[in-house]
């Protein structure tokens, strides 16, 4: 059996001193490492590396000359894009870590995004203290700051690259056996504002299913369904589909344009409901949009503030989502919780709003095409209601039995 490597991966035209650091770090635990070189700036640099910046260049779809095109942007692009490519022909990858700032991090990171979920992953980068959802995606990516530029050696990168070098070969060396599951996989969306709904349903279905819950956080919605595109789930129980509002009116957890797309690609039973589409999210007060000033608010935590969506805003959800399962020939149950959305949109509660709901239920109705497969059911009790749970429990185990 080929024995299995750790891929160390960065600019050797500027990073090779540290790169080479961390290679004899990882290869003093006992493991065996491949150095990869991503320089963009020539054709013929080299490097005492396993591949060089020509090796991986050369598995772009348009050949080296794309990457080695003189434009450092394309250049960059294309090299990831040939790095991806690289990282997915290799069969003998137990780990990788990748050193960079934004440049050598936008290089490395999407081939991360491409390796399965569990392999060992960590990118060593300037960017890591700020947003990286970019860059880690779906992923499981681990990002650690560098603290210092990656510069060259000092007192503090020594300390920081040897404890990335000891953390990927930590990760590498003490892997958990896998268990075998032989219960089927669910993916269930929950929010905060959700989250007695799918504490319930979970209870529920987790003696016969392998239920794993998503945070609906705009990479939460992707990573599940990446897992589903993958066929690593068996079922979805898609109740909170709140990153869509973010998705549509510039919130901060919004998912991608293709959501629930997977669920017509793969057929796979679905049950869907309006999980807190009655708020978009933003950050702190001070990052709200001017346009939305005198909207209603509430303040979530200091740094997360909610905005209720208008009738208009749910009319245009309704249609949104309808379109979307339109597309689905699978077994789709679509539920519509009457009594209200959300913890918040409930009886005595500041987004408590029957028009503004009736708007959204209206425009979902009025825009799914409903056939014996694909149905939107009213239940009569807020989404937290245990009612409510019982129902898309019941509508799951339908839809599930006729496999």
């Amino acid at each position: 059996m080929k024995r299995k490597t750790v891929y160390v991966a960065t600019t050797f035209d500027t990073k090779s001193e540290e790169a080479f650091y961390i290679r004899d770090l990882i290869n003093a635990t006992d493991l065996l490492v491949t150095t990869v070189d991503l320089s963009t700036k020539s054709s013929d640099s080299q490097f005492d590396t396993t591949f060089s910046a020509q090796d991986i260049a050369a598995h772009h779809p348009q050949g080296a000359a794309s990457v080695f095109c003189g434009d450092r942007g394309k250049s960059m692009v294309a090299m990831a894009q040939a790095f991806e490519k690289f990282m997915l022909s290799r069969d003998d990858v137990a780990g990788i870590i990748g050193l960079g700032g934004s440049g050598g991090t936008s290089l490395v990171t999407p081939a991360m995004q491409a390796l399965p979920i569990g392999l060992p992953k960590l990118m060593v980068s300037t960017m890591a203290s700020g947003d990286v959802s970019n860059y880690i995606g779906a992923s499981d990516i681990a990002m650690l700051y560098s603290v210092t530029d990656i510069a060259g050696l000092n007192r503090i990168s020594r300390q920081v690259l040897a404890n990335a070098a000891h953390s990927i070969a930590g990760a590498v060396k003490f892997v958990i056996p896998e268990v075998k599951n032989e219960k089927p996989a669910l993916g269930l969306t929950m929010f905060g504002v959700t989250t007695p709904c799918m504490q319930a349903i979970s209870a529920q279905l987790t003696d016969k299913f392998d239920c794993l819950t998503f945070h609906a956080t705009g990479t939460g919605g992707t990573a599940m369904e990446k897992l589903a595109a993958s066929h690593l789930l068996d079922g979805l129980l898609d109740i909170t589909t709140t990153e869509i509002c973010d998705l549509l009116f510039g919130g901060v957890l919004a998912c991608g344009p293709d959501r629930l797309d997977v669920v017509a690609q793969t057929e796979f039973p679905y049950v869907g409901s309006c999980g807190a589409l009655d708020m978009v999210n933003f950050g702190n007060p001070n990052t709200i949009p001017a346009h939305y000033k005198d909207r209603l608010f509430y303040p979530h935590n200091a740094q997360v503030t909610l905005m209720r969506t208008t009738k208009e805003e749910n009319q245009q959800m309704g249609e949104w989502i309808g379109r979307k399962l339109n597309a689905c020939n699978g077994e789709v149950r679509f539920l519509i919780p009457e009594g209200g959305v959300s913890a918040l949109d409930a009886p005595g509660q500041l987004f408590w709003s029957p028009e503004n709901d009736a708007a959204l239920f209206e425009a979902l109705e009025k825009t799914v095409i409903q056939t014996e497969r694909r149905r939107l059911i009213r239940v009569p009790y807020n989404i937290n209601d245990p009612r409510f749970s019982d129902e898309a429990v019941n509508q799951f185990h339908q839809i599930w039995n006729k496999k």
